[in-house]
């Protein structure tokens, strides 16, 4: 007997077997999909992990529904990756597989099916379609497990897919039936009639029908291109409209055909790549002679030095070898700016991945990769590109190495995309190059410890002086009334200077909305959520109060909900508020803000930063999304309105953090000719990191924080796992985040902190509970989370306790 171990999308720690005949047997390899029972009643979609003839102990394997790939879509590097990820990360393979494949990719029982509004053609259904098709009428939509009750058989999928090509019904969730390939119409002439002897004949015949040949000669003279004929360009050429196109088809003259095409094309010149200065040429050869003795190189360049260029030069080298290169990115808004660069080097060789792009262009980019053709050599994307299925990559960028981004929190799996990109780096026997002015100190040390090489890059492009740093004491401001609004007036002053120079102004405010906070006057209260232990941030374009962890809203209530006052007051302030303080300020000027709430479509970003390198927008303001490695040649002055914000905040990194934020951001001004100018605006400019950020001193930085975190037991020099608590009532979970306190204490001794409260101790209805834990350089990694892994289970297994969310984050920074 033969069987099968499949991966199912579901969050168990273990894989699944189920039976096979022969047949299936020698059909089947890992990687392929097919669909399962599990459970009572449920179908899923499962990928196969190995073919064998192993009986499982202790139950019947039952057999699978039917296989849904003739070819792997997984390749088995893929799956050791997976496994890397679900080891070292803590999580489940099912976890793994859910967040990496495409959604249209995953089929579930619970899948729900409409019917399409205005089908009308019955009578061209089959018995069990036309069951369906009766179903549907009756209810506005059923699940696929409710079909299976219908018509009484299991193996469903195929007709659920004949009613979607038959355009009967459409499918709720994204799921595989739902891709469908981007057809475009052509025509041509039918076999009787495709001949130029012909010609005579036809317009002979036509003779009568003087749009009919006019029509047939445009098509003539757009034949002698020898290239497809697309109707609408038929349509556009002639000036007929497509009933003339019609009857001809009718008539048996012409034909038409499709042709799959992908949905996003990049159309590339394959222009030279530019000539590098001395500087990058000597970087690029470091970065080359490193390679032969390390596997992956940090390339530490202050901002503006001319890092991507040096990528396009490796990326070229590569794809000459015929090596897929993978270039990954912190942000969505990056890529926008990034393609139209890249783009204009190897336009033939670009595809682009990240959760903006729609499930059907993911799912074309994964088969392009899948088959390794010409326009998926490189890869340009946000993390969740890494799981895509390469076959022979050569180089990984990780561009802004230290960005939080490329790190997942929720759901599992909880992986670092620079860690993971390494280990599959190694798995192909790749190089990593890894990029950053502010590199994390973890990457830092590795490279001053010798584990990764160390290319440094200290001259800006152009030899263009660092941006002239000043800090601006508002404190100091505030005391003797020169403050407008949230504007000292030196930034206003400098605002004006630049804008009288007819150059671009970037103001950076960590927080969206207009403020975080309204309060009564009367009696101190403010609106909160009633899901989330926050108060709700006031949104003055909708007039709303919002909540940014759950989504909540309300309407901007007219009084105190505590005591009636109709004295409401905001307290702090957001990007909204900067923006309308800029509009009264410079009345004359074109002012744009670029945070989540203005980036919400497909192309939200690429609109905005069209629209600030057009130089149609005079100022920018925004929230960190700024900072990441965006280039504008005009801008020659960037202000940070509360630098304080974020060096106050509750985290072992927050003055790693605070640092490379504020240098990123300010490198962002005086890129082209003229040395730029950064303001940035405190109430205490004396403190270190605001210090070292005028001095741009990351070596000093960086000794300072080595020390505190050698000091306080932090990476880089121990690990840390974090677990998370979650429930719905407050009691349990605190009486559970206790228990697993003491027993992990008994395990881990000192190196265990809490359970303590987070800053938000409520989100979604559900109180959290935190519990972290040290683990020292020599104590074993393996061997602690197995200890954990046993915790856990004791836990799971105490009835009180048994709904608690039990969350791994290993990392966790």
């Amino acid at each position: 007997m033969n069987y099968i171990n499949v991966i199912l999308p579901i969050p168990l720690q273990k894989l699944f077997t189920y039976k096979i005949t022969e047949a299936e047997a020698t059909f089947l390899k890992p990687g392929m999909r097919v669909a399962v029972e599990f459970g009572k009643s449920k179908i899923f979609t499962a990928l196969v992990y190995e073919v064998h003839k192993t009986a499982p102990i202790g139950y019947e394997a039952k057999e699978i529904h039917q296989i849904l790939d003739e070819t792997p879509i997984v390749n088995e590097i893929q799956l050791k990756h997976w496994d890397w990820i679900a080891s070292y990360y803590m999580c489940s393979l099912g976890e793994v597989f859910r967040a990496a494949l495409p959604s249209a990719f995953l089929l579930e029982s619970e899948t729900e099916i409409q019917l399409v509004t205005g089908f009308s053609k019955e009578n061209e259904l089959s018995d069990d379609e036309f069951l369906i098709f009766e179903a549907l009428q009756h209810q506005s939509q059923i699940s696929i497990f409710k079909i299976i009750e219908i018509l009484g058989k299991k193996s469903v999928f195929p007709i659920i897919k004949e009613l979607i090509e038959k355009n009967v019904i459409v499918v709720k969730e994204q799921i595989y039936e739902q891709y469908k390939p981007k057809l475009v119409k052509y025509i041509r002439l039918t076999d009787k009639w495709n001949s130029n002897d012909k010609l005579a004949e036809l317009l002979n015949l036509l003779n009568r029908a003087k749009k009919q040949r006019a029509l047939i000669l445009s098509f003539f003279q757009l034949q002698s291109a020898k290239k497809p004929i697309k109707v609408s360009k038929l349509q556009d050429t002639s000036n007929c409209s497509i009933a003339v196109i019609k009857s001809l088809v009718d008539k048996g003259i012409f034909e038409y055909y499709y042709i799959q095409k992908d949905r996003i094309n990049f159309n590339g010149k394959s222009s030279e790549i530019k000539e590098l200065t001395s500087y990058q040429e000597t970087a690029y050869s470091e970065i080359k002679d490193t390679f032969k003795t390390k596997q992956v190189t940090l390339l530490k360049g202050v901002t503006s030095s001319g890092k991507t260029e040096i990528y396009v030069k490796l990326i070229k080298e590569l794809l000459k070898e015929g090596k897929q290169v993978l270039y990954l990115l912190p942000e969505i808004a990056l890529t926008a700016q990034l393609i139209e660069r890249l783009q204009y080097y190897f336009g033939e060789y670009l595809s682009v991945f990240h959760s903006k792009y729609s499930m059907n262009e993911r799912v074309e980019v994964w088969n392009n990769v899948l088959a390794n053709k010409q326009k998926a050599q490189l890869i340009l994307g946000a993390r969740s590109s890494l799981f895509l299925p390469f076959s022979n990559i050569g180089l990984i960028i990780v561009d802004e190495e230290h960005e939080p981004s490329f790190k997942q929190y929720d759901p599992a799996p909880r992986y670092h995309a620079r860690d993971a990109a390494i280990v599959l780096a190694k798995e192909y026997n790749a190089k990593v190059l890894v990029g950053s002015a502010t590199p994390s100190i973890e990457t830092y040390f590795n490279a001053q410890q010798g584990k990764y090489g160390l290319v440094e890059l200290n001259r800006r492009f152009g030899d263009v002086l660092l941006p002239e740093i000043e800090l601006v004491d508002i404190k100091e401001k505030h005391r003797k009334k020169r403050m407008k609004g949230h504007f000292s007036d030196r930034l206003i002053e400098m605002i004006t200077d630049a804008l009288n120079e007819k150059e671009q102004v970037i103001l950076f405010q960590n927080r969206r909305g207009f403020a975080p906070v309204v309060e009564c006057e009367t009696c101190c209260v403010s609106p909160q959520c009633p899901q989330c232990d926050v108060s709700l941030t006031f949104h003055s374009f909708r007039n709303e109060l919002r909540c940014h962890y759950c989504g909540y809203k309300q309407a901007m209530p007219h009084n105190c909900r505590a005591c009636g006052s109709e004295k409401l007051n905001t307290k702090g302030f957001g990007t909204e508020q900067i923006e309308l303080e800029l509009q009264q300020l410079f009345p004359d000027s074109n002012i744009g803000r670029m945070d989540l709430d203005t980036t919400r479509g497909k192309y939200g970003y690429q609109k905005i930063i069209g629209q600030f390198e057009a130089q149609e927008i005079d100022i920018l303001v925004g929230t960190q999304m700024l900072s990441k490695g965006l280039d504008f040649a005009n801008v020659s002055l960037v202000g940070i309105l509360n630098a304080d914000n974020m060096l106050n905040f509750p985290d072992f990194r927050s003055h790693e953090r605070s640092y490379q934020l504020m240098v990123q951001v300010a490198g962002r001004a005086g890129r082209a000719q003229k040395r730029g100018k950064v303001a940035i605006q405190t109430f205490n400019p004396y403190h270190q990191i605001l210090q070292q950020v005028s001095t741009n001193s990351y070596e000093e930085m960086f000794k300072e924080q080595l020390d505190e975190r050698w000091q306080y037991h932090y990476p880089p020099f121990y690990r840390i796992i974090k677990i998370i608590l979650r429930h719905k009532d407050f009691n349990r979970v605190e009486e559970g985040a206790n228990w697993l306190g003491k027993s992990l204490v008994s395990i881990f001794k000192e190196h265990v902190l809490g359970p303590t409260t987070p800053g938000i101790s409520k989100i979604r209805n559900y109180y959290i509970r935190h519990i972290i834990i040290k683990i020292p350089q020599k104590q074993s990694l393996g061997v602690t989370k197995n200890n954990i892994i046993r915790v856990k289970n004791s836990f799971q297994a105490i009835k009180e306790f048994r709904s608690i969310k039990f969350n791994i984050d290993v990392d966790n920074y």
